[in-house]
């Protein structure tokens, strides 16, 4: 038996210095700011957990603006990334840092995290007419 506050969608958490949510077409982003470890990974967290709360979440987390990342981080990650599954929907990362690259890959962690240069549908588009 669910109650009615399960059927609701979850609040999104407010914005604080480490993490903030916003819709981007199909997609909930959370981006992720400064440095993320073990005093700072729960404020990722709490952002990542709401934004997998509903069925079928398709969440990219932006990772661009990190300037360090430890595997506090990547636990938040892969626990946010197992809930999406859960819940029949994806995790995806926005990572274009070598040195976040080189953290994805020694950590055995790249086949399940391959990172995305950028967030889709947010480029400029190209004008092919001129």
């Amino acid at each position: 038996m669910t109650s009615e506050s399960d059927n609701r969608a979850p609040e999104t958490p407010t914005a604080n210095p480490y993490a903030r949510t916003r819709a981007s077409g199909d997609f909930t982003v959370v981006e992720a700011v400064g440095e993320i470890d073990l005093a700072t990974a729960g404020f990722l967290g709490e952002h990542l957990d709401a934004a997998t709360a509903s069925p079928g979440p398709d969440v990219l987390v932006d990772l661009r603006q990190v300037e360090f990342f430890d595997c506090s981080g990547l636990r938040v990650l892969c626990r946010a990334d197992t809930r999406a599954r859960e819940r029949g929907g994806r995790l995806r990362l926005v990572c274009d840092a070598p040195r976040l690259h080189r953290l994805l890959r020694a950590s055995g962690l790249w086949r399940r995290f391959p990172p995305l240069p950028g967030i889709p549908d947010e480029s400029p588009d190209i004008d092919d007419e001129g």
